[in-house]
């Protein structure tokens, strides 16, 4: 049974992508609730073994035991580091789903959601970082359009930026999407809002860092012929794993070899991304987002 915190979403998928050996390694970059975790473990017989990361708190409370299993408090950008030390290094898969849990979503004192009166949080590790109500009484005009344009791609960051320091100190969630309301396209409210909440989480977490340093470690952690699985729920995420993936780089520079091949560490098996099926999105509506790239390790 899969564990309420949070439904996997594309879990058939992504375990197909993987294409899990028995006695292979495996590491669960995110894992969340466990649904994913849960059905690798399945997957493996006793030479088997899954290293799974989180830095939150509350997904590291999901835990269940299994001697196959080894659960690292941690960001996945620290990937390199931890499977040094546990001398796990190759790795026969890695599997990322990228984002935001349900639970967190839901819990309105993470504040995360803007539907739902919480604090104006939205930190991933409540034990590090600032809030994004400490971090916005504090932060320049100019910083803060930069990360609505470029986290949010709000088109009238400018305003709205003017608006939110206008009406500081802000306290609640709530508060917040009140500020933003008047600034948000006609019958689109809730994805402008949607976006303006994305975009401090993003910023507040360092989440495009994070995956960025992850992305560049990955060649050194996967064996060859083993794959990389990654699920991403916007647009950001998506076009930076498609340019790691394409050039080999996160600059997406690409460099071919004498004859003309991109110098690449994995090829994607599918050039266009696995998405939910409609049966899956009417039974979980956060799949409707959902982009997953499979690749594999190719010899260098």
């Amino acid at each position: 049974m899969i564990n309420a915190y949070h439904i996997p979403v594309m879990l058939d998928e992504c375990m197909k992508g993987l294409a899990i050996k028995p006695d292979g390694k495996y590491v669960d970059a995110t894992f969340g609730g466990g649904g994913h975790s849960k059905k690798i473990i399945e997957a493996l017989d006793g030479k088997g073994k899954l290293y799974a990361f989180d830095q939150d708190d509350d997904a590291i409370a999901q835990a269940f035991e299994s001697d196959k299993l080894m659960l690292v408090k941690a960001n996945f950008k620290y990937i390199k580091n931890y499977l040094d030390y546990f001398k796990a290094s190759p790795v026969d898969g890695v599997l990322a789903d990228l984002g935001i849990s349900s639970y967190q979503i839901d819990e309105k004192e993470r504040g995360f959601a803007f539907m739902q009166e919480g604090p104006l949080d939205m930190r991933m590790n409540k034990d590090k970082g600032e809030s994004v109500k400490d971090w916005l009484e504090r932060v320049d005009e100019r910083t803060l359009i930069h990360v609505l344009s470029a986290y949010g791609e709000i088109k009238n960051a400018r305003s709205l930026a003017q608006a939110i320091r206008a009406a500081l100190p802000l306290k609640t969630t709530k508060e917040l999407a009140q500020v933003c309301t008047p600034f948000a396209p006609k019958h689109k409210l809730n994805s402008y809002l949607a976006r303006v909440f994305q975009a401090f989480r993003i910023h507040i977490n360092q989440e495009l860092e994070a995956l960025k340093a992850f992305l560049e470690q990955l060649e050194d952690c996967v064996a060859e012929d083993g794959r990389v699985v990654i699920m991403s729920y916007h647009s950001l995420e998506d076009r930076l794993v498609k340019r790691w993936l394409q050039s080999g780089n996160i600059e997406g520079k690409i460099e071919k070899d004498f004859y003309g091949n991109v110098l690449r560490p994995f090829v994607e098996i599918e050039r266009k991304p696995v998405t939910a099926s409609a049966a899956e999105v009417a039974i979980n509506s956060r799949a409707r987002s959902a982009k997953l790239r499979i690749a594999i390790r190719v010899k260098q």
